[in-house]
């Protein structure tokens, strides 16, 4: 009789381990579908620029083609001025990328801490919020300087604003009733911080995080266009002051492709970051 009734333990452990491992294996198939399909979108476009390049159904000259980018990806390569651009942008980027993220985060503390000075600047949050920052630009550059700090705090300005009515909505918007568990625990308000606000807003966070990589680089594109003498924004700058079409389709190709490499690493860190 025990030894049935182990039997049947067994079976159905196992029964449940096989439909456990068909869901994951389902997980699994969906995940590199989706995969997939991204990377065929990717090629396909690839492959019909290029034939409609080649069979002159649109304008080589405004367009150029996959294949005259490549070559000259290839060419800045072999002398070594690609990664010399590249690096200048990818610095500036991170900088502003970090300035922006982490004072945004501090005003937004900030403002949830003191209720009354959120409620004062509530309407000039909402005022800088709806001014162009690239409109601004060239003023940003002259009070910050004519060259590498210029640019960051350029690239600073787009996302801060963004950066903190995100995360202090969030952080208002944590459950009430969890912050008065801990007030009635005798936690004071940094202890609230720690153990409900910021764990409550990791998903938050990482969202911003990714937003805040395009906005940086917007920033720093557009004081490139002003003041660098090197980078990816001064690439496009050239190439279309020059009409070298091929340039600029160079500089926004490989601007498209270091995004997606900061997004990805990004998406891989808000993955392990929530799962901790």
């Amino acid at each position: 009789m025990w030894e049935k009734k182990n039997k049947n333990k067994v079976s159905t452990t196992a029964n449940i381990t096989k439909e456990h491992q068909a869901y994951l294996n389902s997980i699994k198939r969906e995940k590199n579908f989706i995969r997939t399909s991204q990377i065929l979108i990717f090629v396909i476009f690839i492959a019909l620029w290029e034939w409609a390049a080649t069979n002159n159904h649109i304008d080589r000259f405004l367009t150029s083609s996959p294949s005259a980018i490549f070559g000259l990806i290839v060419k800045f390569v072999e002398d070594g001025s690609l990664f010399k651009h590249l690096s200048v942008s990818t610095m500036e980027t991170i900088a502003g990328f970090f300035a922006g993220t982490i004072v945004g985060l501090l005003v937004a503390i900030l403002l949830w801490w003191f209720e009354k000075l959120a409620r004062i600047t509530d309407p000039y949050i909402v005022i800088l919020n709806s001014l162009p920052k690239t409109a601004l630009a060239p003023i940003i550059i002259l009070w910050a300087g004519m060259g590498f700090s210029g640019i960051v705090v350029t690239a600073a300005s787009i996302s801060v604003i963004v950066t903190t009515m995100t995360l202090y909505t969030g952080f208002i918007n944590v459950e009430n009733d969890k912050i008065v568990l801990l007030k009635t625990f005798g936690a004071n308000k940094f202890q609230i911080l720690r153990k409900v606000i910021i764990p409550s807003n990791i998903p938050s966070i990482m969202s911003v995080i990714k937003v805040n990589i395009g906005l940086s680089w917007i920033g720093v594109i557009v004081g490139e266009f002003l003041v660098s003498k090197a980078g990816i924004g001064y690439l496009i700058l050239y190439g279309s002051q020059t009409f070298k079409l091929d340039l600029v389709m160079m500089g926004v190709f490989v601007l498209g492709l270091i995004a997606a490499v900061m997004y990805f690493f990004a998406a891989w860190l808000e993955k392990k970051v929530i799962k901790y």
